[in-house]
This record gives structure tokens, sequence and C-alpha cells, in this order.
């Protein structure tokens, strides 16, 4: 059986715990900062765990 690939995309934007979930960044954080407070650009930078039923094909693209 072929290895699997590992897609690298998702490897740049999710990376796993040790309990097997995900955690990604905060959408909204890239550009046109200057109108948005210093709470909210700083509540955008916390990771967040991804939802169960987005999990899943997160798994399939990080196979390891």
């Amino acid at each position: 059986m072929p290895k699997l690939k590992t897609r690298k995309a998702a490897q740049k934007r999710y990376k796993k715990t040790s309990a097997g979930n995900f955690l990604r960044r905060h959408a909204y954080k890239g550009h046109l900062l200057m109108h948005k407070s210093n709470r909210q650009k700083r509540k955008l930078s916390q990771r967040l765990c991804v939802s169960t039923s987005d999990s899943q094909p997160i798994k399939l693209m990080l196979p390891y």
C-alpha cells in the first residue's frame, strides 16, 4: 500500500493536539486592522479548537 500524502495547505493551517483535536486560527486578522479595536484584534489572535464535524476531513488531509 502506498504512503499517504499530507496536504501541505492543511499542515500550515492546523495543529494537532495531544487529545487528537485540531487547533485553528481566527479569520479577519490578515488586513484592514486599523479600524478594528485592540480588544477585537487580541481575541482574533487566540487559537481555538476545530468543531467535531469539521475535524473529520482534516484527519484525512493530515494522516501523520
